[in-house]
């Protein structure tokens, strides 16, 4: 059963469960002298006011969105908001109840630091919030100062370990995304060289029917028919039905040949879609138009490029929730436009990732158009003619 869960889902009900076990004991001092119990003043605990109880209920519901979906989902300012509540419910359950059952939901809080801050802002986040409720234990448990630090560093070195434990899941996440895709690029990449082995192995086939059977069947033929000349009576007869015979031979084996050579085009919708499956906080829209084929592999491998960089743009960069990606053949050029629905920005800054799209293309004749503005996302159009001489890339060279 624990297999079916991933590690953020098993960090999140671990947290849950604290924070409800932590709600027992101030339960228990709440009602036990309602219920004829031990009276206030004998009990460890003492009654927590409506003040604690909401700082209690504001924790667990903080907590429980902030880890609604770790990973999954990218932060907002609304996310950090409620960290700050989540770390002062915390510290109001102490100062109101008088114990350090705040520290323990600190700990429990210490698990979501490393999904919003780095690590160093992180760290001090949280020997800040433990040492907050170091007052706690010198007013209400008579703790001398020096012990009330101590007290505070131990639940300090217990919210290390949360926070540590966590950062392992959050690198372990990291490590899975990362591994998706790359195995969305491998699978991509082998889809195309499966149409491209497929496209050469047609064109041999294409090519050994014309030069072999073809200069073979043409010979005979006109052998046949100088036979036909210097034959006669029955003997001619025949010769002029294998004659005939040779032709339609020969017609059948050009119409093959020209089948295979105009089969032999690569589908790129095949190597295309493998990139768009199982891509985290973004939902991909893909539209191809059907038939989709590139008759060159070199070229099928720029739009694969060009499609992944786009989809990764939109992960990383442009804070996008959908992407839509449309590939479609404009007369003698495939064009592929990428549009989704993140921030945009005013004045796009090309990096990397936009430099190479754009020098791929135009080493085959290739055009890319970026339009974006803020709060209106991010569009590119990229156009690549079906057949054209190459021209030189940025160093002078052209693709191996």
């Amino acid at each position: 059963m624990l297999a079916r869960l991933s590690h953020t889902r098993l960090l999140r009900t671990a947290g849950l469960f604290t924070w409800a076990i932590v709600g027992l004991p101030l339960l228990y001092s709440w009602l036990g002298p309602r219920l004829g119990g031990p009276q206030a003043d004998d009990v460890i605990l003492p009654p927590l006011p409506w003040q604690g109880w909401l700082a209690y209920f504001a924790f667990g519901a903080s907590y429980a969105w902030l880890t609604r979906g770790l990973g999954e989902h990218r932060r907002t300012a609304v996310d950090y908001l409620l960290l700050v509540v989540l770390t002062l419910a915390a510290l109001a359950v102490s100062y109101y109840n008088g114990s350090g059952l705040g520290s323990v939901l600190l700990m429990v809080a210490a698990s979501v630091l490393p999904w919003l801050l780095p690590l160093a802002p992180g760290a001090v986040w949280l020997l800040a919030s433990q040492l907050a409720v170091a007052p706690v234990f010198m007013r209400w448990l008579d703790f001398p100062l020096f012990d009330a630090l101590m007290q505070s560093l131990l639940y300090a070195g217990f919210s290390g370990f949360v926070f540590v434990t966590s950062l392992v899941a959050l690198q372990q996440s990291e490590a899975r995304e990362e591994q998706r895709r790359l195995n969305a690029e491998l699978r991509a990449t082998r889809a195309l060289l499966a149409e491209s082995a497929r496209v050469n192995e047609r064109t041999r086939i294409a090519r050994e029917l014309h030069d072999l059977l073809g200069h073979h069947l043409t010979a005979l033929s006109l052998n046949l028919e100088v036979a036909g000349h210097l034959s006669e009576g029955r003997v001619k007869e025949h010769v002029q039905q294998a004659h005939t015979l040779a032709r339609l031979l020969l017609t059948d084996v050009r119409e093959a040949v020209s089948q295979l050579r105009e089969g032999g085009a690569i589908d790129l919708a095949a190597a295309l879609r493998p990139l768009a499956e199982n891509v985290p906080q973004l939902d991909i829209h893909i539209d191809i138009g059907a038939p989709l084929c590139v008759d060159d592999p070199e070229r099928a491998h720029v739009l694969l490029r060009c499609a992944q960089e786009a989809i990764t743009n939109a992960v990383r960069h442009a804070g996008a929730r959908n992407l839509w990606l449309e590939v479609h053949c404009q007369g003698d050029a495939v064009e592929l436009r990428a549009r989704d629905d993140g921030a945009g920005a005013e004045r796009p800054v090309p990096g990397n990732g936009l430099r190479g799209m754009r020098e791929r293309l135009q080493q085959y004749g290739g055009s890319l158009e970026v339009a974006t503005a803020p709060g209106q996302g991010f569009a590119l159009r990229m156009r690549l003619p079906l057949a054209s001489p190459l021209h030189p890339g940025p160093a002078g060279g052209v693709p191996a």
